[in-house]
């Protein structure tokens, strides 16, 4: 999957749907749903809401259209996502002793449109609070979602966190935006 280069990430180019109000509101519970998955490090539930091929993306530069022409900050598919999991719960990585806790503020969920694929592109910006080793720090940025429909809710096909400071150089990201 890393190396995929048909894996879509492209936002632009999307056809318009109309998205009742319904609809509207569950998009934003998911959205909400799955910041919370992640200030509780409930990550077993959080990987469920995957699809098997989903990427999930922090672009090292603004505006960057691909994860294949220039390095990315992080591009992980789900073995990736897996390792990661299991390596920030691990008794013994003392990079996470006592253990990093965060907070996100989720807002101004909105809805782009569908790809090619028919997945629906979702936006979000948020601010993250995160604390580790005794000290704070903020991120911020915008989530782009590709959700896949799945039976009467939807799966993250892919997640890309634009980050306000992606240029910048960052201590560890050890847990996920």
């Amino acid at each position: 999957m890393l190396l995929d280069l048909d894996f879509d990430v492209s936002t632009d180019k999307l056809s318009p749907v109309d998205v009742p109000m319904e609809t509207w509101l569950r998009l934003q519970q998911f959205v909400y749903r799955e910041a919370r998955l992640l200030d509780e490090r409930r990550w077993e539930e959080w990987l469920a809401l995957w699809t098997d091929d989903g990427m999930y993306w922090l672009p090292q530069q603004h505006g960057q259209a691909s994860p294949y022409d220039h390095i990315s900050l992080a591009w992980e598919d789900k073995m990736l996502r897996e390792v990661r999991v299991r390596r920030v719960e691990h008794a013994r990585n003392w990079s996470q002793q006592p253990p990093t806790h965060a907070t996100r503020l989720v807002g101004n969920v909105s809805v782009d449109g569908t790809d090619a694929a028919g997945n629906l592109v979702v936006r979000a910006v948020f601010q993250m609070t995160e604390w580790r080793k005794r000290q704070t720090r903020q991120l911020a940025g915008d989530y782009i979602y590709k959700l896949a429909a799945e039976g009467s809710g939807w799966r993250i096909r892919m997640k890309r966190v634009n980050l306000v400071n992606c240029d910048a150089a960052h201590e560890n990201l050890e847990i996920f935006i």
